[in-house]
């Protein structure tokens, strides 16, 4: 009797729920698939899974409080924004597309006058950013997924409580998963101590509220520094050591970034405050300076204004940037749709590095279509990658990429973990986000997009040498793979939408 009972409300509940995925009018038709499958084949499980990972829900009102924090900074402070004529009057025509729908989807427009550093190696980051710690006089601005406790980590921590003794106002956040060791560690409570402000982004306690009211899988995944409002480092890496003591096993991690100067700063401190702001609301706008050079409409009006017959001061010099930043409280679909422009636009060479390759069909279609139509399309991946679904995802896509053209490496030496994508050798994309379904729809993240050909030319030299240190995937290797490997990259990638 009470198995029967047992047995009617698990259907019960079910049918509830294979309803709830078919009316969802914001899942793919492989997305439903996948979820029925689950419901059915761990038939007791499954309902579990969807409750804890089914679902984009936050708890109360998080959505609309960080809409209205948002809202809160760009009117405070409007021109860190940018301006559409700096996108028609900075980029090519034939790349504006891809910013303007990066603006639109983010509030970020073009800036102009930017300058970038491209970092040697993690050796040369780690000295920079601390060099530029210890002599921050007004703030500094951290924000990071992973914060390890060791050397980059530990030199962080300690340059951090340097600067807050000596008066510099010093905010560090973390992500409440990524980071719960430096959260609980004692030197976390130390910063505390010297004066630091910490806080912790989409905190996982008390654990069993996260479960029932949230997703813990929903994180925070940027890496934003940003030193007195002028400096700034973009990039892939978190606060760790390339050793990557968590997972030593596939190390080096090899990281890219760049150390960035300019308006586009502004914009990265902007992102950070409204982050800090989510969890400390009570923090004033006017903690987070912002430093901007002039836009060409303002010189224009101000010199106008002035005298009608002095000359107009040219824009400064440098690269147009602008920030592209998203997460699971923006619309879905803003990066696979962003990339699917910015890729869209490649009329030469396309280069792709990624750690994690999970895409949507949409965005396997266009590198393919791209491909097609005659670009010369490169995709660098890790040979070794410390997830095997993702790596069991990634190659199940393998065949149809290098059908159409696309040239595959795997990086040997480590585990590549730059996120980087060039076009034409004049735009590039650099940040935190994967090509994976987790960056596209649950984490946090940031990057930059700018044309600069220099830049995107030490880019380009760089994702050079991962492919010599890599070595090429063909048809003929992805044909001969036993059957059974195939079957299984192909099982893993059918749950793709769910991973």
């Amino acid at each position: 009797m009470l198995l029967n009972i047992f047995l009617i409300i698990h259907f019960m509940l079910l049918i509830l729920i294979s309803l709830r995925v078919l009316a969802r009018h914001d899942l793919t038709s492989p997305a439903r698939l996948a979820w029925i499958v689950i419901l059915f084949i761990l038939p007791y499980l499954g309902v579990v899974i969807y409750w804890m990972f089914g679902e984009v829900h936050l708890e109360g009102n998080f959505k609309r409080e960080r809409k209205q924090i948002i809202n809160k900074l760009a009117a405070h402070s409007p021109d860190v924004l940018g301006h559409e004529t700096a996108l028609l009057e900075n980029i090519k025509p034939e790349y504006q597309a891809a910013f303007a729908y990066a603006a639109n989807a983010t509030g970020y427009h073009t800036t102009v006058g930017n300058r970038a550093e491209l970092m040697a190696n993690a050796a040369e980051t780690r000295k920079r950013m601390i060099a530029d710690f210890d002599a921050a006089t007004d703030h500094i601005h951290v924000l990071y997924y992973i914060w390890l406790i060791d050397g980059m980590g530990l030199d962080t921590a300690q340059a951090l409580m340097r600067a807050a003794r000596r008066g510099v106002t010093c905010r560090a956040m973390v992500d409440g998963l990524g980071s719960r060791k430096m959260v609980s560690s004692k030197i976390w409570q130390e910063m505390k101590e010297a004066g630091v402000q910490v806080s912790v982004a989409l905190p996982i306690t008390p654990i069993l509220k996260v479960l029932m009211f949230s997703r813990i899988d929903l994180r925070n995944h940027r890496k934003i520094t940003v030193i007195d409002g002028k400096i700034s480092y973009n990039g892939s890496r978190n606060c760790a050591d390339p050793e990557f003591r968590v997972k030593p096993k596939f190390a080096p991690w090899v990281d890219i970034m760049l150390r960035v100067e300019g308006p586009v700063v502004a914009q990265n401190q902007m992102l950070f405050a409204s982050d800090w702001l989510t969890e400390n609301p009570h923090t004033p706008l006017d903690s987070f300076p912002y430093f901007i050079n002039p836009q060409p409409e303002q010189q224009k009006s101000s010199q106008a204004e002035a005298d009608e017959t002095l000359p107009i001061t040219p824009p400064p010099k440098g690269f147009a940037a602008q920030v592209f930043s998203d997460g699971p409280t923006q619309r879905r679909g803003t990066t696979p749709q962003f990339l699917g422009t910015l890729i869209g636009q490649a009329k030469r060479t396309l280069i792709i590095s990624t750690p994690y390759f999970v895409p949507d069909y949409s965005l396997v279609s266009i590198l393919c279509a791209t491909a097609y139509r005659g670009v010369q399309v490169t995709m660098i991946f890790p040979k070794n990658n410390d997830s095997i679904v993702v790596a069991a995802t990634s190659h199940s896509y393998y065949w149809q990429l290098l059908e159409a053209g696309v040239s595959i490496y795997e990086y040997k030496p480590g585990l590549l973990h730059a996120k980087t994508l060039t076009v034409d050798g004049e735009i590039s994309l650099i940040g935190s986000t994967n090509l994976d379904l987790r960056s596209f729809d649950l984490n946090y993240e940031n990057n930059i997009v700018f044309s600069d050909k220099t830049l995107t030319a030490d880019i380009v030299e760089r994702q050079y040498q991962y492919i010599a240190d890599s070595e090429e995937v063909t048809r003929e290797q992805v044909e001969n793979w036993p059957l059974s490997y195939k079957i299984w990259n192909n099982i893993i990638a059918t749950m793709g939408p769910i991973l």
